[in-house]
């Protein structure tokens, strides 16, 4: 049964390649309102080869860009899998960094070349593609599915919570599948069973009414800029330790088994900081550098600005001086408490003389999902027969918010199971996917449709 799926995943991979350039050939750029008629192109995309897949599929209007819904639910007895995925991606500035136009596939090098190739119309696509070669072939899939793609992933998924909520019935499961992350390295594929949640915030500091001269008043007023600055400052102690109270209460820390796992992976630091174009790593001292980047908090600040920045100089004390700061978090850290003790914190570092305003943007937890899980397993053995070697286990240092809102509004867990790679240029110019990780994704997902079936539910 399953090498006829395997047969007709062979037979068909230059199709699938070809249908892939004409939905990358869309542009679904959500953010853009101009491209609203495009972005819902996309959707229709989407439906139609659900519909060409043996799925029933419908797009589901939303305030904002439409959700395709699709659907198989005839195993009886057997697991129901959800797939999540998005149409809509990033704009494509700046344009003249790309080598080929950002709508215009390119076939080059054993990728394809295009804004949406990994992130994530393709990783996306190769779950279609996988149930078009069960129904295809064998009539029926071994397990039921529900699919579920958005077109406002890159814009904050505002309506997505929503329909989840509204709609628990079409989206009840017993696992979620995702495709968006990546393999820990080419030849290397990965299962990512840990994400960092997130706080973002913006602070603006306001001194005097005006821009004043500096000549004639620095020293007699508070400097906003020089006061931001000191607030900033006070958030690290020497050792890079956060020092928002209650910062690392609800920190679940590391076990040795995952501390052991993460130190038997290739890693060559050097190479790392000579990639990124630094001198060196930082961060807490007890930690390796997997570990601050996958499963440790921070606190950085993302953008700061005040007074003057042209050219030449301006001799003045600003007005005002504002910062973007956003806190990476690892379960049970709780966003809205920790946002709450940040504002306070920096309240109590506020010099005389100035006034704060505090911005609360967004927030979701960090989540980790138990490796050993019979889902885990299942997508274990999927991977290894479709890539040739066993997927190494991984966290993420990024937020997936969606994931979260799984867990929490439809009470699953989720597989994130990336086919592309880190270096595949997600969010900037020539964006790439490998046309072999795109093959090997879309037989793994077949494969993994029939392991979840030995699923008892």
């Amino acid at each position: 049964m399953v090498e006829h799926v395997r047969d007709y995943l062979e037979q068909h991979q230059d199709r699938f390649v070809g249908e892939l350039v004409e939905f990358l050939k869309i542009p679904s750029v959500s953010a853009d309102s101009t491209l609203k008629a495009e972005t819902r192109r996309g959707a229709e995309f989407v439906q139609q080869q659900m519909e060409a897949a043996g799925l029933e599929s419908q797009i589901i209007e939303t305030a904002g860009h439409p959700i395709v819904y699709g659907s198989w639910k005839k195993a009886e007895g057997k697991p129901t899998v959800l797939v999540y995925g998005h149409y809509d991606v990033q704009p494509p500035d700046p344009l003249d960094q790309w080598q080929t136009p950002p709508f215009e596939p390119d076939i080059r090098d054993g990728h394809v070349y295009a804004r949406g190739a990994t992130d994530d119309k393709g990783q996306m696509y190769t779950h279609i593609k996988s149930v078009e070669a069960w129904m295809k072939t064998q009539g029926e899939l071994p397990v039921n599915v529900v699919f579920v793609i958005e077109g406002e992933e890159e814009v904050g998924s505002d309506n997505l919570d929503r329909f989840l909520a509204e709609n628990k019935d079409l989206v009840a499961c017993d696992i979620a599948v995702i495709s968006d992350t990546s393999q820990y390295a080419p030849g290397i594929p990965a299962i990512t069973y840990g994400l960092r949640g997130i706080l973002a915030c913006e602070v603006i500091v306001n001194g005097p009414r005006q821009d004043l001269h500096s000549g004639v008043f620095g020293g007699a007023v508070t400097n906003p800029a020089n006061g931001l600055a000191r607030m900033v400052a006070a958030l690290h102690d020497d050792q890079g330790r956060v020092q928002i109270p209650g910062f690392y209460d609800n920190v679940i820390e590391l076990q040795q088994e995952e501390r052991d796992q993460f130190a038997a992976l290739p890693f060559d630091e050097a190479k790392f900081m000579s990639d990124l174009g630094v001198k060196a790593v930082s961060g807490e001292a007890e930690f390796s550098t997997l570990e601050r980047r996958w499963a440790r908090p921070t606190c950085d600040v993302n953008g700061m600005v005040s007074g003057y920045t042209g050219e030449g100089p301006k001799t003045i004390v600003p007005a005002q001086a504002r910062v973007k700061i956003s806190c990476r978090l690892v379960p049970d850290q709780d966003p809205a408490a920790l946002t709450r003790a940040l504002e306070q914190f920096l309240l109590e570092q506020l010099p005389a003389g100035l006034t704060m305003k505090f911005i609360d943007y967004h927030g979701c937890k960090g989540l980790v999902f138990d490796f050993n899980s019979p889902y885990m397993a299942a997508a274990r053995t999927a991977i290894e027969q479709a890539f040739g070697t066993a997927p190494v286990m991984i966290r993420e240092g990024g937020s997936i918010p969606v994931v979260e809102t799984f867990q929490s509004l439809v009470g699953v867990e989720t597989l994130l199971l990336g086919w592309g790679q880190n270096t595949d240029n997600l969010h900037s110019p020539n964006e790439r996917f490998s046309l072999e990780a795109f093959r090997q994704g879309t037989l793994a997902s077949a494969l993994l449709w029939q392991e979840l079936a030995n699923i008892q539910v």
